[in-house]
């Protein structure tokens, strides 16, 4: 990903010999972060190769910066929790967002289908974006920095409306 961040179009050959693994290991990578919303695209032809999405930035600071996660930073919880219904569980798995959605049934809103689900956290700002994107079909439940969070920008936009 970092290797397409900075230098843009590569194709999977040279991509491969960069990283020193094989063709095939290439692509299974690029299908596994397309995956896992990482917006990155195929343009075919003889000068083709694989590009981020213009504009995408990750968060990644370089590969020396870069160091397993063993644990939670301090206080920051890995994993968030919403209501959800039928509809925006449906929309959540075609848009990628909140992935990985666990769902189960929801107490009190089994008559209308609503399930609870948890969810890795990213970083603030985006996991904000991404419950927006799913409209009146979720409710953030926890942390209260992301509902807090959505709620600003929920009223921001409406505000833009009136």
């Amino acid at each position: 990903m970092l290797l397409l961040e900075r230098r843009g179009k590569m194709t999977a050959p040279a991509l491969a010999q960069e990283l020193e693994v094989s063709v095939r290991t290439v692509l299974r990578d690029i299908e596994a972060l397309s995956g896992a919303g990482v917006p990155v695209y195929a343009e075919r032809g003889a000068n083709g190769g694989f590009r981020l999405l213009e504009g995408y930035r990750s968060e990644l600071a370089g590969p020396e910066a870069w160091s397993p996660l063993t644990a939670s930073p301090p206080g920051r919880p890995r994993r968030g929790a919403v209501r959800i219904s039928p509809e925006g569980r449906r929309m959540a798995a075609v848009l990628g967002v909140l992935q990985p959605l666990r769902v189960r049934s929801a107490i009190g809103a089994e008559e209308y289908g609503w399930l609870e689900g948890t969810f890795r956290l990213g970083p603030l700002e985006r996991t904000a974006r991404e419950v927006l994107s799913l409209g009146a079909d979720v409710e953030v439940i926890r942390p209260e920095a992301l509902r807090q969070r959505v709620a600003d920008l929920a009223l921001a936009t409406a505000q833009l409306y009136t």
